[in-house]
């Protein structure tokens, strides 16, 4: 009982920050209509700033991923943060395109080096009830998402490019509280292993690994293509900013509940179905809210949000049950690498978008969750109903 408070109040500082730190995951996407109208920038070459995010941000999250599985780096949660939330702060003061795209990758290393570490010391904390506290920590970044619209639109309306100074803030108090709340390293038993001896231990679920990887990559690109895209799309319909923001804080905020609801689901039904139900549902559920008005669409955008993130926190639990020696390896793959992979074709549906046209290209993204629910269901059937996971 009496590490229950500290406990609890070292997992709701990691949860805030992680909500913190997935809000400037999605700092871009809300900067890039501001960019198109005073630099000019082209579609591609915005959607690229997001692109060069998310390569750093995803693609390195693996190889933090094996640092702390060796030993606990309990530095990265709060330099990390700090690091992304000075450099992004500082993207509204120049319009040069290579200036900012070296900003936007530099700034993606901060989160991937926070995410891993921080799932690592969530786990260690979380006692007997690991499965439901992820699911929550999780959820928290998925909120983190939702609220960005609601923040940065406002305050890039009112205050241009130059607004993005003011969000330094909010990761200097991150920062400052990890420092002081992180656990340390002692508290954390890492199991030490070499590179060659983790991918040796991998190769026989490689074949399983790479599905999921697939899955989780499309989503990706679905899920980060509606972020980038869509603020452009409703600016071009002459839509305010106001709504631009509510509708993407539907979206976002319906799949952070999705992904509750999801790990609830698979718990009882399996990872399996849960995954590719969800995203067949999902390519539905978006038509309806391209082609309904009103609360009804609303409606739809809510389901088809909570339905493209049901499988979120699922396919973290389903790769690490698939290497279950290597935690923090599956969870850099399963929230890193594969997001950055889907994260990286987003400069390719810019230049669609270019090409075809903005609502051409939302069409585009609407048809991919409906392939990656076909995909996962050539997933094995590990982990269905009454099987608990170790994450």
């Amino acid at each position: 009982m009496q590490n229950a408070k500290p406990g609890r109040v070292t997992l709701g500082v990691l949860s805030v920050a992680h909500l913190i730190n997935d809000m400037y995951n999605n700092f871009l996407p809300q900067l890039l209509p501001v960019l198109v109208a005073t630099a000019g920038f082209t579609v591609t070459k915005a959607s690229s700033l997001v692109s060069a995010f998310t390569i750093t941000s995803s693609l390195l999250q693996p190889l933090f991923g094996y640092l702390v599985d060796q030993k606990n780096q309990r530095w990265l949660v709060f330099v990390g943060t700090l690091w992304m939330a000075v450099i992004l702060g500082l993207t509204g003061l120049t319009t040069n395109y290579v200036v900012l795209l070296v900003m936007a990758a530099a700034a993606g290393i901060g989160t991937a080096a926070f995410h891993p570490q921080a799932s690592a010391m969530v786990s260690a904390v979380s006692g007997n009830r690991k499965g439901l506290i992820m699911s929550a920590f999780v959820a928290f970044g998925n909120v983190g998402w939702a609220v960005a619209p609601l923040v940065l639109i406002p305050l890039f309306d009112s205050y241009g490019a130059g607004g993005t100074l003011v969000m330094v803030v909010p990761g200097v108090l991150a920062a400052l509280f990890l420092y002081i709340f992180a656990p340390r390293y002692e508290k954390i038993s890492p199991q030490k292993k070499s590179f060659a001896g983790i991918v040796s231990s991998m190769r026989p679920a490689m074949g399983e690994l790479g599905k999921l990887m697939l899955v989780v990559a499309l989503r990706s690109l679905v899920y980060t293509g509606l972020v980038t895209i869509l603020p452009l799309y409703f600016k071009s319909e002459k839509m305010s900013g106001g709504r631009v923001s509510y509708l993407l804080f539907l979206m976002l905020f319906a799949g952070a509940l999705g992904g509750l609801v999801g790990g609830f689901v698979s718990d009882k039904y399996g990872r399996r179905p849960l995954i590719a139900a969800s995203l067949a549902l999902a390519t539905p559920f978006f038509y309806g809210f391209m082609n309904t008005q009103g609360l009804l669409s609303d409606v739809f955008l809510g389901l088809g949000g909570a339905a493209l993130l049901a499988s979120f926190s699922v396919t973290v639990v389903a790769a690490q049950e698939v290497i279950p020696d290597n935690k923090a390896m599956a969870a850099g793959l399963s929230m890193g690498f594969a997001i950055g992979v889907g994260g990286l074709a987003v400069t390719l549906v810019g230049k669609f978008a270019d090409a075809f046209g903005l609502l051409a290209a939302v069409h585009l993204l609407l048809w991919l969750p409906l392939l990656a629910g076909m995909i996962a269901m050539t997933l094995s059937k590990k982990g269905q109903a009454g099987q608990v996971s170790g994450v």
